[in-house]
């Protein structure tokens, strides 16, 4: 199953959220309708970035790698280039 990580920005503040999903629309109408804790308070949101994997797992590992990186000029560098480049199946 293919997965996709997306980044979404906060219109409100301008804060980016990380997520990873198998259906990014879905997903983001989750985040709208406020179903996701995380994001709920963030609304209104924006879809900046998604990238296609072709698994989810993948889709997961590069999730948590952003996440743990917590540095919000390397996400806008990527939002901005359009692709993460890093490989992460090996």
């Amino acid at each position: 199953m293919i997965g996709f990580v997306y980044i979404l920005q906060s219109r409100k503040n301008g804060r980016y959220y990380i997520g990873s999903s198998n259906e990014v629309a879905r997903r983001k109408s989750e985040h709208d309708r406020g179903h996701v804790i995380a994001t709920r308070n963030l609304r209104p949101l924006k879809l900046v970035f998604h990238q296609e994997y072709e698994t989810i797992g993948i889709a997961r590992k590069v999730e948590y790698w952003l996440k743990r990186l917590k540095d919000k000029q390397i996400l806008e560098k990527i939002v901005a280039s359009g692709e993460i480049t890093k490989d992460f199946t090996g």
